[in-house]
């Protein structure tokens, strides 16, 4: 029987997630859902590693599962350095084999594509860097800034397109809330964050759903999904493996708390 969202036919759906961050159960039960809506592209906007208790897994079937996977603020440091500064730290670290941080230290800065005339680029955090951030409520010139081609993002070519050319839909995680903006002709949207939500407490990911490397306008959509999952059993390994900061963890994934501290989605 066929899926009844699956799309029409010359269209494709793209998944977008991000900020795994070591949570298995959450990952886990996001890739199926992907799977039972008969999405065959998955794209990882990066911060695999940290916060959560299984980064070496989650390296492990992101690399399975994802066609590409851009590099997060996480993963950059965590690769960068044989001894991190802080307990929590260095015990994501030492969960990870020499492979896995080669893995992580190795990924690229940006993703593109082009969907039904629409110029894709997809990042961390911003065109700046990985660890540039702009939260939900930003300014125009901010907004503005995310379609900018940097020496971070470099030029915009994929599909053909002229290297003059810059992105009109961008996407990127980092700040642990999904939203959507349009202005200017322009698309703005964050994927959320599966395996460490502080908007919800589920799983989300982003779709996109076009016509692959088509320049000439067509119909094009972003939507999203919330994936529930077991919290309690993610907090249990996390306990039972031993990790520092397991319960500031608990507390995002069942609260929102981020480590200790309201925050709301900004």
């Amino acid at each position: 029987m066929a899926y009844p969202g699956r799309p029409p036919r010359g269209t494709e759906r793209v998944a977008v997630v991000s900020d795994v961050h070591g949570n298995v159960s959450a990952l886990r039960a996001v890739l199926a859902d992907i799977e039972a809506c008969g999405i065959g592209r998955v794209v990882n906007l990066g911060d695999v590693v940290g916060k959560g208790p299984r980064g070496a897994e989650s390296v492990k079937l992101c690399r399975e599962a994802c066609e590409a996977t851009v590099r997060g603020n996480w993963d950059t440091f965590i690769s960068a350095k044989d001894r991190q500064p802080w307990e929590h730290g260095q015990w994501v670290r030492d969960e990870l084999g020499d492979d896995e941080i080669a893995w992580l230290s190795g990924l690229p800065n940006t993703y593109e594509l082009v969907m039904s005339g629409r110029r894709i680029r997809l990042f961390h955090a911003s065109q700046t860097s990985e660890f540039h951030r702009v939260h939900v409520r930003h300014t125009q010139e901010q907004f503005r800034g995310m379609f900018t081609n940097t020496q971070f993002t470099g030029e915009f070519t994929a599909g053909g397109a002229s290297p003059a050319s810059a992105p009109d839909v961008v996407g990127y995680g980092d700040i642990h809330s999904a939203y959507l903006e349009v202005d200017e002709g322009l698309t703005l949207f964050n994927a959320g964050a599966v395996g460490n939500h502080l908007d919800a407490p589920s799983a989300p990911y982003a779709i996109l759903e076009g016509v692959p490397d088509l320049l000439e306008p067509a119909p094009f959509s972003v939507s999203f999904r919330r994936v529930p999952y077991d919290i309690e059993a993610e907090i249990a390994v996390a306990l039972e493996l031993g990790m520092p900061e397991a319960d500031a963890y608990a507390l995002e994934l069942r609260d929102g708390i981020f480590r200790g501290s309201a925050r709301t989605a900004d």
